[in-house]
């Protein structure tokens, strides 16, 4: 990054801001690469998201909410809430931000950031809180403030006081298996087939243990089913829809006998259809894909990786309950 700071002021030196401002929003991905010798397919991707969010500011838009989310509270604090800070030093890397956190798709956390196959669809459920409380994360913190001490609103849940609600339901002895799980309020509230078996695997409660299961399902009953009541009306209010629903090739569960059909992008979360870093808030469409968009928006293709261009096949159905096992990892 310094390099690229470098760059730009030997580039611009002596160059107002205002034509500075004016030169930077017509830069183009190939402008970037190999004019300004930013290599990096990620740190070109960040680049142009923050140019294009620049553009409508200027048009009266205003900068995004996720203008605010810079990558080291990405790869810090948000990572950690979502229970997978070991991908810090990844995302810390390839400078991840709130506007790219709108872009990841499953093919992105495999091929830059080493993102294992079954943590993809917890940092995309992660990302679709984000889409709900529209990357604010002031309100985001303001909610987690007032469930701190009470069981309610386990959607903005960190992973946490997930663990510290597990303790409270005196399963103490299991709590510590959720480190480096990847389970959080998000994922347990709107991932539609994470059960009692789903948590029980994370927990490591082995099936054998009957009392102990019976006495986690009737409290994920009363914590998750009210939770997804009012995630539902959340949608509906918003006028998104249904909640996401996941084309689940890997994520907590084993790979179905059809996940091997679906591409790279297909096994992801439906996101919304718009434009990063424009629709960094919620709109009234459905069918969302969030594997993300690969076309991102009015920016122009990236140079060098036109597989990233391709637009993702969408399917109408999603294959979900052919799953019968569960899968969840720490490592």
């Amino acid at each position: 990054m310094i390099r690229l700071q470098n760059t730009f002021l030997e580039l611009f030196d002596g160059v107002s801001l205002e034509l500075l401002f004016q030169v930077l929003l017509g830069l183009t991905d190939e402008d970037l690469q190999l004019g300004l010798g930013v290599s990096s397919l990620m740190h070109r991707r960040k680049l142009r998201l923050a140019i294009e969010d620049y553009r409508n500011a200027e048009n009266g838009a205003g900068l995004s909410k996720a203008a605010d989310m810079d990558h080291h509270w990405v790869a810090k604090a948000w990572l950690s809430d979502v229970g997978l800070p070991q991908y810090s030093q990844a995302f810390h890397t390839h400078l991840v931000d709130g506007r790219m956190l709108n872009c990841l798709s499953r093919r992105d956390m495999e091929r830059h950031l080493n993102v294992k196959k079954p943590h993809q669809a917890s940092l995309l459920l992660g990302i679709e809180l984000l889409h709900l409380l529209n990357f604010d994360k002031e309100a985001l913190q303001a909610r987690r403030i007032q469930c701190e001490h009470q069981n309610v609103d386990p959607l903005v849940w960190t992973s946490h006081r997930v663990i510290k609600w597990i303790k409270d339901i005196d399963l103490k002895e299991f709590a510590e298996n959720l480190v480096h799980s990847g389970v959080h309020g998000a994922a347990m509230v709107l991932d539609p087939v994470f059960d009692t078996d789903t948590m029980a695997s994370a927990l490591g409660i082995h099936s054998n243990k009957h009392m102990v299961r019976r006495h986690l399902v009737e409290e994920m009953k009363s914590l998750i089913g009210p939770a997804r009541a009012e995630v539902k009306q959340e949608y509906e209010k918003l006028g998104l829809g249904s909640p996401p629903i996941l084309l689940r090739v890997n994520s907590f569960s084993r790979q179905s006998s059809c996940a091997g059909r679906l591409t790279d992008d297909e096994g992801s979360v439906r996101r919304r259809s718009m434009k990063p870093p424009t629709g960094l808030s919620p709109k009234a469409t459905s069918g969302r894909d969030l594997s993300c968009h690969s076309s991102y928006g009015s920016l122009p293709r990236e140079v060098g990786d036109q597989t990233e261009s391709q637009s993702p096949i969408r399917t109408e159905r999603s294959p979900i309950h052919s799953y019968n096992s569960i899968e969840v990892t720490n490592v």
